[in-house]
């Protein structure tokens, strides 16, 4: 890749980091991911101190590569999760759904990259004031919670308000879409998506063909009502939802009726289940493995600079 920016800060061979997605992106996949020249990430969300652990512990005996983990701070048992950071010490902290302002400093007085999710321009202003070392600049395209900006628009935005490094989130499939993000000036991209394809990615085979299946106008957007807006992959269950919440709905009665709906997808429960993905789902094919994704962004990615460089 051309810019070195983000493969120097990670250590990574790629400036490819494959998102924390909450309750599937566990260590099987983001071994796979960081062996493969990218950067696995670990999800926090659905474990325990211990759980947490176990798993880091896990991926270092699958991987010697970089590898990150997710904090989502909104969780009850976050300050033990920080807990378990500080002991095991992995090279780079992403954070989303708050502001680590409580404790970015500490993680980088121990050596570890800490690496905030944003949305808008504000945040990110705010996040390069605290110090930290990159952020991610989300847009809407995004699969699960996302805000209300495309990537397209932001990112730019975003680049031009801050001098730390910045990576693009949000409709990333392709290696073209990487090399759109350079010229938009981001470092390096995150991508979640495309990875659900991953045979290493913890969901049931019911939630990855689903991803597979779905074309281009395949994702919905539900939560508008209680200001935590999710895409997911449109189905009878969510169609008869945002009408719902059209109509309006009570947000404490959305709130019930999609409790459990995530971890029910996971499991298989496709019916009433939320299927999260982006909105490039309708570029993901088959199933395949980290390491084939990997490859194949990497040399989409070169035959495309290559042509603007010829």
């Amino acid at each position: 890749m051309i810019d070195k920016r983000l493969t120097d800060l990670l250590g990574t061979q790629y400036p490819i980091i494959q998102g924390g997605m909450a309750r599937i992106s566990k260590p099987e996949l983001v071994s796979a991911v960081s062996n493969a020249g990218g950067l696995g990430v670990l999800t926090s969300v659905g474990v325990d101190a211990a759980g947490f652990r176990a798993d880091i512990q896990e991926i270092r005996r699958l991987t010697d590569k970089p590898f990150g983990v997710n904090l989502m701070l909104q969780l009850d048992n976050i300050p033990e999760l920080l807990e378990v950071v500080k002991e095991e010490k992995p090279a780079i902290v992403l954070t989303g759904a708050g502001t680590p302002k409580d404790f970015a400093q500490d993680l980088q007085a121990l050596g570890i990259k800490v690496i905030p999710v944003v949305s808008a321009v504000k945040h990110a202003k705010k996040m390069e004031a605290l110090g930290v070392d990159a952020v991610v600049c989300e847009g809407q395209e995004a699969g699960g919670h996302i805000g209300i900006t495309s990537t397209m628009a932001t990112l730019p935005q975003v680049v031009q308000a801050v001098d730390i490094p910045v990576i693009a989130a949000g409709g990333i499939g392709s290696g073209q879409a990487i090399a759109a993000a350079e010229c938009l000036g981001a470092c390096g991209v995150q991508i979640g998506t495309l990875f659900l394809a991953a045979e290493e990615c913890a969901i049931s085979e019911a939630y990855r063909q689903q991803v597979i299946d779905a074309g281009d106008q395949d994702t919905i957007v539900t939560g508008i009502s209680t200001g935590g807006r999710v895409r997911s992959v449109a189905s009878p269950f969510l169609a008869e939802l945002l009408s719902d919440e059209l109509k309006g709905l009570d947000p404490k009665v959305f709130l019930e009726r999609t409790q459990g709906s995530y971890g029910r997808a996971i499991a298989g429960e496709i019916d009433q289940g939320t299927i999260q993905a982006g909105e490039v789902a309708g570029q993901v094919k088959a199933k395949s493995t980290a390491k084939a994704i990997i490859d194949r962004l990497v040399a989409e990615y070169q035959e495309t600079v290559a042509k603007f460089q010829s």
